[in-house]
């Protein structure tokens, strides 16, 4: 598949057309920014893991039956995926407090639920992704209320599949973030990627943070955190 002109650049992608208009393909970068692109960064390797490990789960989600806009690998960083528009919802599932939700309600790290929560922020760089409700999500046309719910019912089947995944490989899932698209044929797909980037993972032993919190905290040893999670994944082919 030919790369053509490039259509889009984030924080830590970018994307190109192809011959054909229904399929993009995305490329990782080593590019990382934390605490709302106040916090600007390299983690050598980022890329080529984010993209494999991403991979490697859509996959795994697909068999699962959630189906994801992948298609195919090209190669350590780039992606052939089907071609969505990105509802401009940010999911958060939580298993364990940490992060902005423990500063938020004053809890300390490291608290179990009973059951996992979700979240959505509106994806919105200039207004900084600020937290909604479904009911402001509608308000604002930015999905359906069949879209909502589909959404819902994918994220937390995720949570699920993956939750159960890391915990046989020592790793516990404690929080990440979704995002979801629509196909041409207005199918709510698993979009973006599945990554350090956009988990919080801890060894099950030792709570050790093997994601990109220690970008963001300054805790160093990030590189190394990724490599081990990639490891943790893919064994003797990391």
């Amino acid at each position: 598949m030919e790369k053509k002109e490039q259509l889009y650049e984030g924080k830590a992608k970018k994307v190109y057309a192809t011959e054909d208009p229904s399929l993009v393909i995305v490329s990782y970068k080593d590019d990382a920014t934390a605490l709302d692109g106040l916090k600007k960064g390299s983690i050598a390797g980022k890329g080529s893991i984010n993209n494999r490990m991403s991979n490697y789960l859509m996959e795994l989600l697909e068999k699962e039956g959630v189906p994801t806009h992948f298609v195919e690998e090209l190669s350590d960083r780039e992606t052939l995926v089907r071609r969505v528009t990105i509802v401009p919802l940010e999911v958060i599932i939580r298993n364990i407090s940490a992060g902005s939700f423990a500063k938020r309600y004053g809890v300390e790290e490291g608290i179990v639920f009973a059951e996992p929560t979700i979240e959505f922020s509106y994806k919105n760089d200039s207004l900084h992704d600020p937290l909604i409700n479904e009911y402001h999500a509608l308000a604002l046309g930015l999905a359906t209320r069949q879209e909502i719910d589909r959404i819902k019912e994918l994220a937390f089947r995720v949570n699920d599949i993956l939750r159960a995944y890391f915990k046989g490989l020592g790793v516990k899932l404690v929080d990440f973030k979704l995002e979801f698209g629509r196909t041409g044929t207005g199918e709510i797909v698993l979009a973006d990627e599945i990554s350090p980037d956009t988990c919080r993972f801890w060894d099950a032993r030792t709570n050790e943070k093997l994601d990109k919190d220690r970008f963001r905290r300054d805790m160093g040893g990030v590189e190394d955190a990724y490599r081990e999670m990639m490891r943790r994944v893919f064994g003797d082919r990391a």
